[in-house]
């Protein structure tokens, strides 16, 4: 069965660790039950990209 990943209720910056970790989650998962030739990869790997700056830039702001 496809994973199906939900576009978001609230920006990015707006999510709480537990929901940030859980999307990262999701997209990893996503991200390897597709082929690495399709289109909609691209999409989701620019998207974990995103969360995993976002994770980094907190962890930052919190080690500061």
């Amino acid at each position: 069965m496809p994973t199906t990943i939900e576009p978001l209720k609230h920006p990015l910056g707006a999510l709480t660790t537990y929901e940030l970790t859980n999307r990262r989650r999701e997209l990893e998962h996503a991200i390897k039950g597709i082929p690495t030739d399709a289109p909609v990869q691209a999409v989701l790997r620019r998207e974990l990209d995103v969360v995993i700056a976002e994770q980094e830039d907190r962890k930052r702001i919190a080690d500061a």
